[in-house]
């Protein structure tokens, strides 16, 4: 399918007025370019542990949309124009101009799929549910993943780092907290390898939609695997419903940074002699997160894995 791409030069002060008109004028996955750096609220929650440079912010912002052949061009232009006349009474506006460009096959949300195959880690096998196994993998300890719009293929260095970790030190009936579980793949990892339940946070909505998918693709009941949408480190509620002294192993796959609020907040949570399982971690962030648990009283570092740029690191509750 063809797209129609249209871009409006205009002001970053005007992007939030410009993206809910185009909303309300039914324009819908817009694309924003500027060079305005991201708060500490905005990345809170991403999988960013280094952000780009940015050149300086001129003010310039360039906002994109796309048409497909469905739709009447001359008139939803129309309707722009006139929403960017009543908007330019209130705010200014820039440049104001629009190019339009074409493209083909904009499947967004699908076309990653191409480059997800299945892989192994070790005796795992992690394979996309629509893909068919291979016949020299037939033998392997079988999960199948599809993340959707939360994270989490198992193809990063860090998924893999605590998935290696998660054959060391799950045994039957463990009980599992999955931090930032994302598609579920540490948690679903843990049930096949013998845990008993998991419990499992995220802070994005879309991994509850991809955790019960995933559980279905890989033969799993609900009941075993719980999950919740909130944080851990702050909010009361969260932490009441995953429960104290509760685990066996918590794995958290998210940011140094998260990770070293987490050294503080997760001991309330594990057994003693329980274990904390990490990743997330750029090397260069390494000595940030030692230092965290050397402050602590309650987790002992027992093991610290590599795998490229990214390192694991596992403590126990003492």
């Amino acid at each position: 399918m063809k797209w129609k791409k249209f871009t409006l030069t205009t002001t970053t002060e005007a992007v939030d007025l410009v993206s809910s008109m185009f909303d309300d004028i039914g324009i819908e996955g817009i694309e924003i370019e500027d060079n305005v750096p991201l708060t500490e609220k905005e990345t809170k929650g991403m999988f960013i542990d280094i952000l780009p440079e940015l050149p300086p912010d001129e003010g310039i912002a360039k906002v994109s949309f796309y048409l497909d052949d469905d739709v009447d061009t001359g008139e939803m232009l129309k309707k722009v124009e006139e929403g960017l006349d009543e908007l330019a009474l209130f705010v200014d506006l820039g440049a104001r101009t629009i190019t339009a460009s074409e493209t083909e096959d904009k499947d967004w949300i699908n076309n990653w799929k191409q480059y997800f195959k299945p892989f192994t880690v070790d005796d795992i096998l992690i394979k996309p549910t629509w893909e068919t196994i291979p016949e020299e993998h037939k033998d392997k300890l079988l999960i199948q993943i599809d993340p959707g719009t939360a994270f989490g293929t198992g193809m990063h260095e860090t998924t893999q780092l605590c998935i290696r970790q998660l054959k060391k030190y799950v045994e039957d009936t463990s009980l599992v907290l999955d931090v930032g579980t994302g598609s579920g793949i540490l948690g679903i990892t843990a049930l096949k390898l013998g845990a008993g339940e998991v419990w499992g946070t995220d802070l994005d909505e879309n991994a509850i939609t991809a955790v019960g998918e995933n559980l279905e693709a890989n033969g799993i009941s609900t009941e075993k695997f719980h999950v919740l949408q909130g944080n851990i480190i702050d909010d009361k509620a969260v932490k009441d419903w995953a429960g104290y002294e509760k685990y066996d192993i918590v794995a958290a796959n998210i940011l140094a940074d998260v990770i070293i609020l987490l050294v503080k907040e997760i001991p309330a949570h594990l057994k003693k002699g329980g274990y904390f399982i990490t990743s997330g971690i750029i090397n260069m962030k390494e000595e940030a997160v030692r230092a965290a648990f050397a402050e602590s009283e309650e987790l002992e570092v027992v093991e610290v894995t590599y795998q490229g740029e990214w390192v694991s690191v596992t403590a126990r509750r003492v």
